[in-house]
């Protein structure tokens, strides 16, 4: 195999390999196997928020209380006193757009969107009913962090029956975890029962991306049994997800961001999704243990909401699994340590792009050998083709003993046949790890470069990464040591470099400039290979 083919084979497999990504996005989801007989019992039974609580939680109840708004530093939520729902999460140190100066909007609820977190109680003594939510008060419309404190805690109170309901907002400076803890004290005669819950309600969508740039939508949940799955709004519809834990939580992703539940752990919970009647809403949520309170006591049922980028470390921190909401697929194991690379490079050079080149620099020195085992077979299977095609001349149509004696020939040279294929095999799933550093990193968006390129997680505006990306690829052709002789793959070959040439103009700047730094240290190792197996005695070129 030579170097033209070696091309060709890494188009072939970016091609696939993209082709593939996309189809498991759209049309081959993942199905947790549930019953739906099970499911719609459930919600019929009045024992699922999803039902007993959100058909006035979630889709059908348009009444609405006043808002009021809690800040940090990095948070602002907006909070409707009608069941306590956050209805809007404001990113204060992540722009809307790049240069906007408006922050970004994840939950709201809107004409044309609605992406909400409910949470309450049900149960026996619950406040959030079929009949009405909970009417919280607040001791004012708006709360800010003020200059040294570390957290902000917003109590919303309601008294029903003589029991008194707290439900509290606690915002920490630089944390996207939100505290929403219920406090529940019975001053009532007798014991009461109360259940919570959890849900992220969105509006139906589909995936958006593109081929080159494929983006997930949907749910997702950690529970015993399962560290991570995806679970998308088709998977929803197909088959409501009811499953059994003990830790776990619930999740909507988008590119970048994702807002979960996380219940208490280590207790009794169901997770669940549910799809509104008219088809436009889908909820993915849990329900927790039953909290039984005594006469004149009181109990605290500690949840967290998450709300904000994918910030792995952080995510860490807030429960177990949260950050692999960070979905680098199955070439995680490589990904993690080169996204790890990544960050400590760029803490020391300040520039993502430049860390992208010198992360690049890094894994091209330390597969120098596989690419050096590459060409070295090259040039040893270049001596080797006059006497091929001498035994090509000799034996004719018999396969049989030409395929033989060619094994014989390789073997008394000591060429491994597969030597210049096995080194690109091997690099593929470094490529797709670094493909999915780069797809997934929150940090690459809006992070400039040097010049025109203003944010790597976007297109270069003037394609000119793309087109020399395309002219490396035509020079790493040129320095080929063999040129291709079947007609065919010729004409394949002639438009290899303007096929990624064309992929390449919609795909990230950032993986385009890993991509251009490849094929720049390429070039370098083949001319510096070329030129010590020359010295050597092995022709690199045909004469």
């Amino acid at each position: 195999m030579n170097s033209n083919r070696s091309l060709l084979v890494m188009g072939l497999f970016l091609v696939s390999f993209l082709l593939f990504t996309t189809w498991q996005q759209e049309f081959n989801p993942e199905i947790q196997a549930q019953k739906q007989a099970q499911v719609q019992a459930q919600q019929s039974s009045g024992d699922v928020p999803a039902s007993s609580s959100s058909d006035s939680t979630t889709s059908d109840m348009v009444s609405k209380g006043k808002t009021i708004t809690i800040e940090s530093d990095v948070l602002r939520l907006t909070v409707d006193t009608l069941g306590g729902d956050v209805v809007d999460s404001d990113l204060l140190k992540l722009n809307a757009e790049l240069q906007s100066n408006t922050p970004f909007e994840l939950l709201q609820d809107n004409s044309n969107l609605t992406y909400i977190a409910q949470s309450g109680l049900v149960g026996k003594n619950g406040i959030d009913t079929n009949e009405g939510r909970a009417q919280y008060q607040a001791s004012a419309d708006s709360f800010k962090l003020a200059d040294g404190q570390n957290e902000i805690r917003v109590p919303l109170t309601v008294e029903k029956d003589g029991v008194v309901y707290t439900k509290t907002f606690t915002l920490k400076r630089g944390r996207y975890n939100v505290g929403v803890d219920f406090n529940v004290k019975n001053n009532s005669a007798e014991t009461i029962e109360v259940q919570p819950y959890g849900q992220l309600k969105h509006t139906i969508v589909e995936n958006s991306g593109n081929l080159a740039m494929p983006t997930y939508t949907g749910g997702a949940y950690s529970s015993s049994e399962t560290n991570y799955k995806k679970y998308s709004f088709q998977d929803m519809e197909k088959s409501g997800l009811s499953i059994e834990s003990k830790t776990g939580w619930v999740a909507l992703l988008q590119h970048y961001f994702a807002s979960a539940w996380v219940p208490p752990q280590n207790q009794d919970m169901t997770l669940f999704t549910r799809i509104s009647e008219d088809k436009r809403f889908a909820n993915i949520g849990y329900r927790g243990a039953i909290t039984t309170i005594a006469p004149n006591n009181e109990a605290t049922i500690q949840t967290a909401l998450w709300t904000g980028p994918k910030n792995q470390h952080e995510m860490a921190e807030v429960v177990e699994h949260l950050d692999l909401t960070v979905d680098y697929g199955w070439a995680w194991f490589i990904a993690k340590p080169l996204f790890w690379l990544l960050t400590t490079i760029q803490k020391v050079v300040s520039n993502w792009g430049i860390a992208i080149i010198l992360v690049t620099i890094v894994v091209k020195s330390l597969l120098y050998p596989l690419t050096k085992a590459q060409y070295t077979s090259m040039a040893k299977m270049r001596m080797l083709q006059p006497k091929i095609q001498e035994m090509r001349e000799r034996f004719g149509d018999d396969r049989q003993r030409m395929s033989q004696e060619m094994m014989k020939l390789y073997k008394e040279e000591k060429v491994n046949p597969m030597g210049g294929c096995l080194p690109i095999l091997i690099q593929m799933p470094i490529f797709i790890a670094l493909y999915w550093t780069f797809m997934e990193a929150v940090e690459l968006r809006h992070a400039p470069f040097f010049g025109w390129i203003h944010d790597l997680s976007a297109q270069d505006p003037y394609f000119i990464f793309p087109l020399l990306m395309g002219g490396s690829m035509f020079l790493l052709q040129k320095m080929s040591p063999t040129p291709v002789a079947d007609p065919m793959q010729q004409k394949v070959m002639m438009f290899m470099p303007v096929i990624f040439t064309a992929f390449f103009l919609f795909f990230p700047a950032g993986l385009v400039l890993y991509w251009l730094t490849s094929n720049c240290i390429t070039l370098v190792q083949q001319w510096w290979i070329y030129r010590q197996l020359e010295k050597k005695g092995l022709h690199t070129r045909k004469k």
